[in-house]
Protein backbone atom coordinates (compact mmCIF):
# COMPACT_ATOMS: atom_id res chain seq x y z
CA UNK A 1 0.00 0.00 0.00
CA UNK A 2 3.08 2.25 0.81
CA UNK A 3 4.59 2.19 -2.76
CA UNK A 4 1.23 2.56 -4.29
CA UNK A 5 0.54 5.36 -2.28
CA UNK A 6 4.34 7.09 -3.26
CA UNK A 7 3.91 6.21 -6.68
CA UNK A 8 0.39 8.29 -6.96
CA UNK A 9 2.62 11.27 -5.29
CA UNK A 10 5.36 10.90 -7.20
CA UNK A 11 3.20 11.21 -10.22
CA UNK A 12 1.09 13.76 -8.86
CA UNK A 13 4.85 15.92 -8.15
CA UNK A 14 5.75 15.08 -11.79
CA UNK A 15 2.17 16.34 -13.54
CA UNK A 16 2.00 19.12 -11.26
CA UNK A 17 5.55 20.60 -12.53
CA UNK A 18 5.04 19.60 -16.35
CA UNK A 19 1.81 22.07 -16.28
CA UNK A 20 4.16 24.33 -14.15
CA UNK A 21 5.77 24.26 -17.31
CA UNK A 22 3.19 24.60 -19.92
CA UNK A 23 2.22 27.68 -18.12
CA UNK A 24 4.91 29.52 -20.58
CA UNK A 25 6.14 27.38 -23.15
CA UNK A 26 8.69 29.34 -23.96
CA UNK A 27 12.14 29.87 -23.09
CA UNK A 28 12.83 32.56 -19.96
CA UNK A 29 16.69 32.97 -20.45
CA UNK A 30 16.37 33.46 -24.68
CA UNK A 31 13.61 36.00 -23.78
CA UNK A 32 15.31 38.02 -22.02
CA UNK A 33 18.12 38.50 -24.32
CA UNK A 34 15.12 39.59 -26.96
CA UNK A 35 14.20 42.06 -24.49
CA UNK A 36 17.31 43.52 -24.70
CA UNK A 37 15.61 45.45 -28.07
CA UNK A 38 12.44 46.28 -26.43
CA UNK A 39 14.66 47.71 -23.19
CA UNK A 40 15.06 50.87 -25.58
CA UNK A 41 11.97 51.96 -24.94
CA UNK A 42 10.22 49.01 -22.16
CA UNK A 43 11.46 48.29 -18.96
CA UNK A 44 10.69 45.21 -16.25
CA UNK A 45 11.59 43.97 -12.64
CA UNK A 46 11.50 46.04 -9.13
CA UNK A 47 12.95 49.35 -10.41
CA UNK A 48 10.81 49.02 -13.95
CA UNK A 49 9.43 52.48 -14.53
CA UNK A 50 7.17 54.03 -17.41
CA UNK A 51 10.10 55.45 -20.45
CA UNK A 52 9.18 55.56 -23.73
CA UNK A 53 6.97 52.86 -23.49
CA UNK A 54 4.99 51.53 -20.46
CA UNK A 55 6.69 49.23 -18.00
CA UNK A 56 5.51 45.79 -18.33
CA UNK A 57 5.50 44.24 -14.79
CA UNK A 58 2.24 42.19 -14.32
CA UNK A 59 1.67 42.48 -18.12
CA UNK A 60 -0.08 38.22 -17.61
CA UNK A 61 -3.74 39.14 -17.39
CA UNK A 62 -3.31 43.21 -17.57
CA UNK A 63 -5.96 44.95 -19.69
CA UNK A 64 -3.91 47.04 -22.52
CA UNK A 65 -3.79 51.02 -21.69
CA UNK A 66 -3.72 50.66 -18.15
CA UNK A 67 -0.30 50.76 -16.75
CA UNK A 68 -0.62 54.37 -14.23
CA UNK A 69 0.71 57.14 -15.31
CA UNK A 70 1.45 56.18 -19.01
CA UNK A 71 0.27 58.31 -21.59
CA UNK A 72 -1.22 55.42 -23.99
CA UNK A 73 -2.74 55.91 -27.55
CA UNK A 74 -6.60 55.81 -27.44
CA UNK A 75 -6.65 53.37 -29.63
CA UNK A 76 -4.85 51.12 -27.35
CA UNK A 77 -6.65 52.09 -24.42
CA UNK A 78 -10.28 50.99 -26.05
CA UNK A 79 -8.60 48.10 -27.94
CA UNK A 80 -10.54 45.76 -25.04
CA UNK A 81 -7.27 43.65 -25.11
CA UNK A 82 -6.38 41.97 -21.76
CA UNK A 83 -2.97 40.45 -22.31
CA UNK A 84 -2.30 36.88 -22.39
CA UNK A 85 0.57 34.52 -23.95
CA UNK A 86 -1.63 34.24 -27.57
CA UNK A 87 -2.88 37.85 -27.43
CA UNK A 88 0.64 39.34 -26.54
CA UNK A 89 2.48 37.23 -29.53
CA UNK A 90 -0.33 38.45 -32.02
CA UNK A 91 0.50 42.04 -31.05
CA UNK A 92 4.63 41.76 -31.31
CA UNK A 93 4.63 39.98 -34.34
CA UNK A 94 2.76 43.25 -35.71
CA UNK A 95 1.75 45.84 -33.14
CA UNK A 96 0.25 48.35 -35.69
CA UNK A 97 -1.82 45.56 -37.72
CA UNK A 98 -3.29 44.37 -34.19
CA UNK A 99 -4.16 47.61 -32.83
CA UNK A 100 -4.33 50.35 -35.21
CA UNK A 101 -3.18 53.53 -34.01
CA UNK A 102 -0.64 52.30 -31.43
CA UNK A 103 2.28 54.44 -30.60
CA UNK A 104 4.07 51.88 -30.50
CA UNK A 105 6.70 52.46 -33.35
CA UNK A 106 8.32 48.76 -33.32
CA UNK A 107 7.35 47.06 -36.44
CA UNK A 108 7.73 43.58 -34.76
CA UNK A 109 9.16 40.90 -33.84
CA UNK A 110 10.75 38.69 -37.30
CA UNK A 111 12.18 35.57 -35.64
CA UNK A 112 9.79 32.39 -35.04
CA UNK A 113 9.43 31.83 -31.46
CA UNK A 114 10.81 35.24 -30.22
CA UNK A 115 7.42 36.32 -29.12
CA UNK A 116 7.05 33.30 -26.84
CA UNK A 117 10.26 33.43 -25.66
CA UNK A 118 9.71 37.09 -24.66
CA UNK A 119 6.19 36.14 -23.25
CA UNK A 120 7.78 33.28 -21.08
CA UNK A 121 10.49 36.17 -19.60
CA UNK A 122 7.89 39.06 -19.09
CA UNK A 123 5.56 36.81 -17.19
CA UNK A 124 8.07 35.50 -14.64
CA UNK A 125 7.21 39.28 -13.12
CA UNK A 126 4.53 40.09 -10.88
CA UNK A 127 2.84 43.86 -10.78
CA UNK A 128 5.63 44.08 -8.68
CA UNK A 129 8.11 43.70 -10.87
CA UNK A 130 9.32 40.72 -8.24
CA UNK A 131 9.48 37.37 -10.42
CA UNK A 132 6.88 35.03 -9.36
Amino acid sequence: MKTISLLTFAASVAFAASAGQAYAAGDAAAGEKVFAKCKACHQVGETAKNAIGPQLNGIDGRKAGSAPDYSYSEPMKSSGITWDEATFKEFIKNPKAKVPGTKMIFQGLPSEGDEENVWAYLSQFGADGKKK
